[in-house]
């Protein structure tokens, strides 16, 4: 794979987040890396709406990964206020999974936050259940709060139910 270039998302980049969302977190295909939601959670993680509205949003960025004319990867940043931005929708082609992109993106997303959002410090939600990317992002300087939150279970949570046991908990790193 050739060095990945990254840009921000546009609108017209939509179906193919999209796609490679839906690839990296459920289904079949994310079991070809090394993490995934696909044993958690079933059905869809998101929908284009939502993503052309992240896009549009001016407290949002999606980062994209790009590499021999393919989408790799993407990464969300969001401005939360008072230095605080937050890192979302993580995502590396299952495929290109375990060489370096995902660390990339993170470094990416971090740098967009201290220049677009002025932020000091990121935080993240991460399933509980989910040991090996909570121990990875450790790795990456980030540390567990001691806050949890609960998933968000309601009728838009593509047939999921409330008795999973889903909590996220809260990751955060200082930026500065």
């Amino acid at each position: 794979m050739s060095e990945p270039v990254f840009r921000p998302a546009a609108p017209g980049d939509v179906p193919a987040l999209h796609g490679l969302i839906e690839s990296a977190y459920r289904g079949d295909s994310a079991k070809a890396g090394w993490t995934h939601e696909a044993d958690l959670l079933g059905g869809q993680r998101t929908d284009e709406a939502e993503l052309g509205g992240l896009i549009a949003d001016p407290s949002r960025a999606i980062l994209l990964a790009e590499a021999d004319g393919a989408l790799v990867g993407c990464v969300q940043v969001e401005s939360r206020g008072e230095g605080l931005a937050y890192l979302g929708l993580l995502t590396v082609d299952p495929e290109r999974q375990a060489g370096g992109l995902g660390r990339r993106l993170i470094e990416a997303a971090e740098a967009e936050a201290v220049s677009r959002f002025a932020a000091d410090r990121m935080e993240m939600t991460v399933i509980r259940k989910r040991a090996e990317l909570i121990a990875w992002y450790e790795r990456r300087g980030y540390a567990q709060t001691g806050e949890t939150r609960p998933f968000p279970f309601d009728e838009t949570t593509f047939g999921l139910s409330p008795d999973q046991d889903l909590t996220f908990v809260v990751m955060e790193k200082a930026l500065t």
